[in-house]
């Protein structure tokens, strides 16, 4: 019997330099093509992912420069439109001084209260 999956991120920027995207985001994608009922839940910093307009181009490590920086936002979007929901903390993009006009579309706003009840509707919790 298929399981509903819910990833939350709460740490952002994860595995970045290495891979030019997010590892949880990536996996979700793979997942939704395998056939697998996912959403995403982004808290904390990682609410940070949704915001329209990121630019890495400066990145560097002393003389290592990151040649093929993240495009998060993109990532986000991309996502949303494949059809799988992604959602965010609302009082956690207040805390990062976000207002939803300074995200992608698609996420969807949810309070901290919530949150519980988000997760009752999955069979399977996963935080990263």
């Amino acid at each position: 019997m298929p399981k509903k999956i819910l990833h939350v991120v709460r740490s952002a920027y994860r595995a970045t330099i290495e891979e030019q995207d997010d590892t949880v985001l990536w996996f979700t994608q793979a997942m939704k093509g395998a056939g697998a009922d996912v959403a995403v839940l982004l808290t904390e910093n990682a609410v940070n992912y949704a915001t329209e307009g990121q630019d890495c181009s400066g990145l560097a490590f002393g003389r290592k420069k990151q040649t093929q920086p993240p495009t998060i936002d993109a990532e986000v979007a991309k996502i949303c439109s494949k059809g799988i929901e992604v959602l965010y903390v609302a009082e956690d993009a207040k805390a990062l001084g976000l207002e939803p006009t300074d995200l992608v579309g698609g996420p969807k706003s949810i309070s901290r209260k919530e949150v519980p009840a988000l997760f009752a509707r999955y069979d399977l919790v996963f935080r990263w």
